[in-house]
């Protein structure tokens, strides 16, 4: 899990990397799309976390084929849902760009970017979905390959579409968008190739292939929560950056070189979260809640660790890290700014983190809900804005904000699990 969260990152990392070659404009516009492109992220794990409840608990349970049938009405309702988001994404890209606080040269420079983007969203929630529906059989390593599959095919096309090198045409910021949207709809297919062939721990047979309403149901009533917890939690960001933004174009690219670096050390940290997820799910399948338990505290120190190191090197050597990705003086000040506040939270995130899998692993996904709205729209975003702006602080007030509310939400997951 952690390897394919690995390479999740990797495509936040690549893309930014190629993409800051052509100047802040254009990073900032990244940073813009990724900002709204979060409520798509955001249903995809809600998804991914009823489909991990209810597969691994069929899977605890040795019932093979009625976890493939689960499988199939998560992957339905997957595909419903990212149609009704692609529409709006790909007519008002502009729009949303403007009012995000985009300048007009931003605007009508890259909004083919998040065009592409919000209208290639089918891939991106069936790779969230599907790659659940391995990790809750037990079948990490797929998910894995599956994303080395898709990473490679983006590393390749990246430069070759930005740039226009070769044959390939010179698609600049756009490139960015196609490239990994291609490099994860081949994903896709690779991961349908696997769901229907082999001996797998998990695979769908064409008697799966029933619509079930009650099931389906089911799995909106859990992901709701699991949906409602990240909306909660990756809408805040929109916020966040709209905030950021009136500190200008390099504040704002900064600080999205910054956050790609941060997400490259998190998603890992977050595969090690997923394993708690569904290790909960398989022992509660199997009457074995003493073992669940140990599992969340086992999972918890093992991510202290990895945190705790990754904040450490973060916090020391923040401007190495900056300059892989780009060397305008302005923006690298702001990145390390943003990096060296914000890895001081690392540890908080880590523990909160597992928890909050914790309690998603075991169906409750409510309790994250109300941790999440707590911590970030009663807390983060206010104190963000007092400081960012009433205060005048800039992206400096922002970052302070992000740490207290790691630091926050921490205690608020201590708090419930102790209820």
């Amino acid at each position: 899990m952690v390897l394919e969260m690995v390479m999740e990152s990797v495509f936040a990392v690549v893309d930014i990397f190629f993409v800051s070659k052509l100047g802040s404009d254009a990073v900032a516009t990244v940073g813009l799309t990724e900002s709204v492109m979060t409520i798509v992220y955001a249903i995809g794990m809600g998804l991914s976390m009823a489909t991990t409840a209810l597969v691994s608990r069929r899977i605890g349970e040795k019932k093979k084929k009625e976890a493939g049938v689960v499988a199939f009405q998560a992957i339905l309702l997957g595909v419903f849902i990212s149609v009704l988001l692609a529409i709006p994404g790909v007519f008002f890209a502009k729009d949303f760009l403007k009012i995000m606080g985009a300048t007009d040269k931003m605007a009508n420079e890259g909004y083919l970017y998040p065009m592409v983007m919000f209208g290639s969203n089918m891939v991106i929630m069936l790779l969230f979905i599907i790659n659940a529906v391995f990790r809750s059989s037990g079948d990490a390593a797929m998910s894995m390959r599956v994303m080395w599959f898709a990473n490679i095919i983006n590393i390749i096309l990246d430069p070759l579409l930005i740039f226009g090198i070769g044959p390939f045409p010179e698609m600049g910021i756009m490139g960015a968008a196609v490239a990994t949207s291609i490099g994860r709809g081949m994903a896709v297919l690779y991961q349908f190739y696997l769901l229907f062939s082999g001996n797998h721990r998990i695979r769908l047979y064409f008697d799966s292939l029933k619509i079930k309403f009650g099931l389906m149901l089911q799995i909106l009533k859990i992901s709701g929560g699991g949906i409602l917890q990240n909306l909660i939690a990756t809408s805040s960001w929109i916020f966040l950056i709209r905030i950021i933004a009136v500190s200008g174009p390099e504040a704002l690219a900064g600080y999205t070189i910054a956050i790609r670096i941060i997400i490259f050390l998190l998603l890992p940290a977050w595969g090690l979260s997923n394993a708690a997820a569904t290790l909960v799910g398989q022992n509660l399948g199997a009457k074995r809640p003493d073992r669940a338990e140990k599992a969340v505290w086992a999972t918890g120190f093992a991510n202290v660790v990895f945190m705790g190191t990754m904040g450490l090197l973060l916090f020391i050597f923040p401007e190495v890290w900056v300059k892989l990705f780009i060397s305008d003086a302005a923006v690298v000040a702001n990145g390390v700014l943003a990096l060296r506040i914000i890895s001081t939270g690392f540890l908080f995130y880590a523990l909160g983190m597992v928890m909050m899998q914790g309690f998603n692993g075991s169906g409750d996904t409510v309790t994250p809900s109300k941790i999440n709205f707590i911590s970030f729209w009663l807390f983060e975003i206010p104190l963000a804005w007092l400081l960012a702006i009433v205060l005048n602080m800039g992206l400096t007030g922002a970052s302070i904000a992000i740490v207290c509310a790691k630091h926050f939400g921490f205690n608020c997951s201590l708090l419930f699990q102790e209820r």
